[in-house]
């Protein structure tokens, strides 16, 4: 970015620039003191502890040097380490060719002596003449500053003056005798310059000195160079009016007028006003009018202090014209005109004026005729005095800037400067000279053009018509510009440059949908760039701002990796590319789990309904085939029955089958819910199934039942058996009762054991028999004897023989028996359930929902009695 301007900025210290590129005998002297302001501040850095403004005219010319910046004004040539050089000295320091200056100061110098000597003929005044041409002065070419004739250099020295035809050192600056300046600082302090031998104007004096503020109350150690300070406390001087104090902020110069606001009196005491303290003495408009000291007239002074005087017309008094004199005549009466010529001398200075003695002011214009000439010499004219003549013939003489004529009407012979605009074309090729017309070169174009970064911290001053050697300087600040893409926060910092931001080296790490991330190199948005480094200036200004550039999207994943098949199988992975995958199947069995939980798909490997809801619209699942088997889980709590429903996920539904489990005495069956019977324990179990009767069992040693309440187990105590039984002696004849458990002992006292003992035979034998016992028995033998029935011997059965027709016949007729007797089944049951459906649509169209929830209460009730019926003990 190149601007021009008349005045050079301040420069910061800190800024940087580009080094010169380009081959040329100083390179490497540029680059071995390409920062050099440390060495050269040094000392003044030491004693301030700071940085200071007035250093950047040094610090302008380090970055002018480094950036290879630093040209001739006058030749427009560039200077290099090894040319001579002279500064000027008075107040823009600038840096030219000791050639140049020298051939620019001797035209200059000859110009103004032949234009002094063209004024001032040699032949007339030669003592005029000699001495104009030895003041003839020269001028810088940039700040216009008036040097003499003998001040016009000679020799080529160091900025500081001591040293002449300073050596080329890589190690100090450029032109620079490398010791320390030494010039008297300004203001005459009395100190001296403790930089390095250096360019520009020395600093202000660093040195600490005791100073006053500037109203004299607070005195403090302050710097030299900076020694006149205000105390920021109130200035309390006494005013000019002697009577008030000064109320500002400690100052420097002379205090403001007081302000202060009072009532003061005119000089004449008529008129009290309030005004300003300053302003306290003033006089009103009315005039004084008091009687002078004739008593005849009145004071005509406006308003005054003190007395009026004596009255003017008093003592001696002469006429108009000042002839005639009287004495002793009284103030009021007027003095009479002498009648002599006036002869007052009129405003030509030639004439005086001819009329009589009179009062008032003489004639303006003298009206004398008199013979003119005009300025040129070549007319002559009777006119009056205080007309000009001059005649219409133009001068053709050249004017001195040897271009134009003078043209003047009736020209004197000295003619004056040509005002005619130079309007030439300045050696920058930019500009046009804007100076009045003149002889010899142009001066140098004023225009300095500066160059700064993309961001304007970093800036150097060129001459006009040398920036398009120039590079941009190198600006150690940071490029302002945010990155639009998303490692914004992380990007490296960059500095400030022309052009479009350098892009971010970062990985873009964008998430693909697959959940890799792209390894590419950031290709996200960019930020809208700066503008180009150009020195041509823009026309017109363009309203259209730099856009955003878009990022570009992410290409397709190409991470590699195992893919399965869409049935999810073990050791089918193939090893695709992620954003070229696709499903394939591997041709083997589903194998997944069915909806059941219990079987598994036997179908080929397919993709399932659940990858089809996350997949691509254009691919489709199928879903494994429906499980038809019956249900065969083990049901809980353990039941023997199968699950009636097909084969279905989860746990079976609570097993509803009508079991029978008898008592423990056997003389009632109950009937149970299966799921009922089986959630209880153990225990339960055997309470609910007893009866709450009789045992009913027989006791194992005897014929007698058990007398306890039906029970588990066997019978307790069987042995105590306290029932009567009948004891009969082995005829039978003699009987008596004894009690179950003497009978029992006494088949054991035998060595016979009741149980093998039958019904009947039960407490037979256990009484001897006596003398009646056997003559009864023999009378029974007889009769028993009698009474057996004759045995009569059958023939054996002869099975007679039937054709196997007929038997085939026979068994026809009775599977059609059986399937006439089905039929009438099946048609009963068709005309119930057709019964049924009647009586739904009939509930449903006249009651609706309430008649079907009324139907159904019906059908269980009748349900539930027929149960009760059939199974009364439940």
């Amino acid at each position: 970015m190149a601007t021009r301007t008349h005045q050079p900025p301040p420069l910061s210290l800190s800024s940087d620039s580009d080094t010169d590129s380009e081959g040329n005998s100083g390179g490497v002297e540029t680059l071995r003191h390409g920062d050099l302001s440390d060495s050269i501040f040094k000392s003044y850095i030491q004693i301030t502890g700071r940085s200071s403004p007035d250093l950047s005219k040094i610090q302008s010319f380090l970055t002018s040097s480094r950036s290879g910046a630093l040209s001739c004004l006058i030749c427009l040539e560039r200077i290099r380490p090894s040319d001579p050089t002279w500064s000027c000295t008075s107040g823009c320091f600038a840096v030219f060719h000791l050639i140049c200056i020298q051939s620019w100061a001797r035209q200059a110098s000859d110009l103004s002596a032949s234009r002094a000597t063209a004024r001032l003929s040699a032949d007339l005044f030669p003592a005029a003449a000699a001495k104009a041409i030895e003041d003839a002065a020269w001028h810088c070419p940039k700040c216009r500053f008036e040097y003499s004739k003998a001040l016009i250099p000679k020799a080529y020295f160091c900025f500081c003056g001591k040293l002449q035809d300073p050596p080329r050192d890589p190690w100090i600056l450029p032109h620079s005798c490398g010791e320390i300046c030494n010039r008297p600082l300004k203001n005459n302090c009395g100190h001296y310059c403790l930089l390095l031998c250096h360019p520009g104007p020395c600093p202000s004096c660093p040195k600490l000195v005791q100073a006053r503020c500037f109203c004299g109350s607070v005195e403090d150690v302050q710097r030299c160079g900076f020694k006149k300070f205000s105390c920021k406390n109130v200035c309390s001087k006494l005013l000019d009016c002697g009577i008030h104090r000064c109320s500002e902020t400690c100052h420097d110069g002379p205090c403001p007028p007081c302000q202060a606001r009072s009532v003061y009196r005119c000089q004449c005491g008529e008129i009290e006003e309030e005004r300003e303290c300053c302003d306290r003495v003033f006089r009103c408009e009315v005039p004084c009018g008091r009687v002078l000291g004739c008593g005849k007239h009145a004071c005509s002074k406006g308003c005054h202090s003190g007395e009026c005087g004596q009255c003017p017309l008093q003592g001696r008094r002469t006429c108009p014209c000042g002839k005639r004199v009287y004495e002793g005549m009284a103030c009021d009466v007027s003095v009479p005109l002498c009648g002599a010529t006036c002869d007052k001398m009129l405003s030509c200075g030639f004439h005086r004026c001819p009329e009589r003695c009179h009062r008032g002011q003489c004639i303006e214009t003298c009206r004398t005729v008199v013979i003119k000439g005009c300025r040129c010499g070549s007319l002559k004219k009777e006119v009056p005095c205080y007309q000009d003549l001059a005649c219409e013939r133009k001068c053709q003489k050249v004017r001195d800037c040897g271009r134009h004529a003078c043209k003047r009407r009736c020209c004197d012979g000295d003619c004056p400067p040509c005002s005619e605009v130079c309007g030439k074309r300045l050696r920058c090729k930019n500009h046009k000279c804007p100076s009045p017309c003149h002889r010899g070169p142009c001066a140098p174009c004023p225009v300095m053009v500066t160059i700064s970064c993309s961001c304007g911290e970093t800036h150097f001053e060129v001459p006009c018509g040398t920036e398009t050697e120039q590079k941009p300087p190198k600006c150690s600040k940071l490029c302002h510009i945010t990155p639009l893409c998303k490692h914004g926060s992380d990007c490296k910092p960059h500095r400030c440059h022309y052009g479009a931001c350098p892009p971010c080296r970062l990985l873009c790490e964008e998430e693909f949908p697959c959940g890799h991330k792209c390894k590419l190199r950031c290709h996200g948005p960019k930020p809208p760039p700066n503008p180009e480094f150009t020195l041509k200036p823009k026309k017109r200004k363009s309203n259209h701002q730099a856009e955003d550039t878009p990022g570009s999207p992410c290409s397709p994943c190409s991470e590699l990796l195992w893919r399965s098949c869409v049935g999810q199988h073990i050791g089918t992975e193939r090893m695709m590319v992620c954003s070229a995958r696709k499903k394939f199947s591997c041709e083997n069995l589903c194998g997944n789990l069915l909806p059941c939980g219990n079987h598994y798909c036997t179908k080929t490997c397919h993709a399932l309904m659940s990858q089809f809801l996350t997949s691509v619209q254009n691919e489709r699942g199928e879903s494994c085939e429906d499980c038809h088997l019956p249900c065969a889980k083990e049901r809980r709590p353990k039941c023997p029955h199968p699950c009636p429903s097909p084969c279905h996920p989860g746990e079976c539904a609570p097993c509803k089958v009508l079991i029978k489990r008898s008592c423990h005495c056997g003389s009632m069956v109950h009937v149970f819910e299966c799921m009922y019977f089986n959630s209880l324990s153990e225990k339960e179990q055997m309470t609910i199934r007893s009866c709450g009767g009789p045992c009913h069992r027989k006791l194992p040693n005897c014929t007698h039942l058990c007398p306890e309440t039906c029970h588990p187990g066997q019978c307790p105590s069987p042995d105590k058996c306290s029932k009567k039984v009948t004891v009969r002696c082995g005829c039978q004849t003699l009987k008596k009762e004894w009690l179950c458990h003497d009978v029992q002992a006494a088949y054991l006292n035998v060595s016979c054991d009741p149980k093998d003992v039958s019904k009947n035979q039960f407490g037979l034998g256990l009484l001897p028999c006596n003398s009646e016992c056997k003559s009864k028995v023999k009378v029974v033998d007889s009769e028993l004897q009698l009474r057996k029935p004759k045995v009569v011997e059958k023939e054996p059965h002869v099975e007679k023989h039937v054709p196997k027709r007929r038997k085939r016949r026979e068994r026809v007729q009775e599977v059609q028996q059986i399937s006439r007797l089905q039929k009438i089944i099946s048609t009963t049951w068709r005309l119930l359930l057709y019964f049924t459906l009647l009586m739904v649509l009939i509930a449903v169209t006249y009651y609706g929902y309430k008649g079907l929830l009324w139907l159904s209460d019906w059908m269980n009730e009748v349900e539930e009695k027929r149960e009760r019926r059939r199974y009364p003990q439940i």
